[in-house]
């Protein structure tokens, strides 16, 4: 690829950048649009990339990531990391910058999953008032989230063709350009065909759910998936500290982790990568931990 000259707009360097993580890297449009966020506001506060030092980096880092918890920093990181990487590929600045950009300590699988208890997920699913166009809109997407385990993004990027009527399957694209292929529980199928039948706006986009409001394109990005939970959550008067969206899926996972349902089979419902992602939901099985528990030695009163 040609280079690009070292003075380019801020606009421009954002646009070109947004297009190679597309064709190169398959990221999301959720993705794209948290990454924007954070590199307009970079490219406002600092010079042009060939000034850029590691000490300017590190302090714009420290002082974005300050305002967010752990999982919000570190994608302050990785975004500040992949635009570098773009740069230096451009020769736009110094290569050895990518290595200024620290790393947050976190310990894989340290931390319990958000979860509600299966009483609190009905009572959210059902909270959308049905009579309204956009009650049918919000339950449909209540629904994806608690019974598939969708993530938020999978959502937003639902298109109608993703949905097999007859063979009653869904088509999702997950992280990395994967695709997997999930059944469709008739509930599920059920609130989309009454949103799509009564509900959607009448627009040409291929996408399954789309805005309430004019103009009536598809959800913007993940966020507003989260608010639609938040919003059903307030509704039915659940408490729902952090998470939102992806606090359904954690949920559900526990929910089948509890009825005995074989991790494999969980990691498959979830497309996780890894049977180590899938055995993090173990840990919220208390029962059955209590089971393999080692009682604490007696003290030996001769020590």
């Amino acid at each position: 690829a040609a280079k690009m000259p070292a003075a380019v707009a801020r606009p421009e360097i954002i646009k070109r950048f947004e297009h190679w993580m597309r064709c190169h890297r398959g990221v999301t449009e959720s993705t794209l649009s948290v990454y924007r966020r954070i590199l307009l506001e970079l490219l406002e506060r600092l010079e042009a990339p060939a000034h850029y030092t590691a000490a300017a980096l590190r302090g714009f880092l420290s002082e974005r990531a300050g305002r967010h918890g752990r999982s919000r920093a570190k994608s302050v990181v990785t975004a500040l990391r992949t635009f570098l990487r773009y740069l230096v590929a451009q020769g736009l600045c110094e290569a050895s910058l990518v290595d200024a950009i620290p790393t947050f300590a976190e310990w894989r699988l340290s931390s319990l999953p958000r979860y509600l208890s299966p009483e609190d997920v009905e009572r959210i699913v059902d909270a959308p008032d049905l009579a309204t166009a956009l009650g049918r809109r919000d339950r449909a997407i209540l629904l994806l989230l608690a019974q598939l385990g969708l993530r938020a993004g999978d959502v937003v990027g639902l298109r109608l063709d993703d949905i097999d009527w007859q063979e009653g399957s869904i088509l999702l694209r997950g992280k990395g350009r994967r695709v997997s292929k999930l059944p469709l529980p008739q509930e599920v199928g059920d609130a989309i065909l009454a949103y799509l039948a009564d509900g959607r706006p009448a627009v040409d986009c291929e996408h399954v759910f789309l805005r309430a409001r004019a103009p009536n394109g598809t959800l913007r990005t993940s966020s507003a998936v989260s608010y639609i939970v938040e919003s059903a959550a307030k509704r039915a008067k659940v408490e729902m500290a952090h998470g939102r969206a992806h606090t359904l899926r954690h949920s559900m996972a526990t929910a089948l982790v509890r009825y005995g349902v074989p991790l494999p089979t969980i990691g498959a419902i979830l497309r996780h990568r890894s049977q180590e992602t899938t055995a993090h939901y173990a840990k919220v099985d208390v029962p059955a931990l209590r089971k393999v528990a080692q009682p604490w030695p007696l003290e030996d009163s001769s020590c």
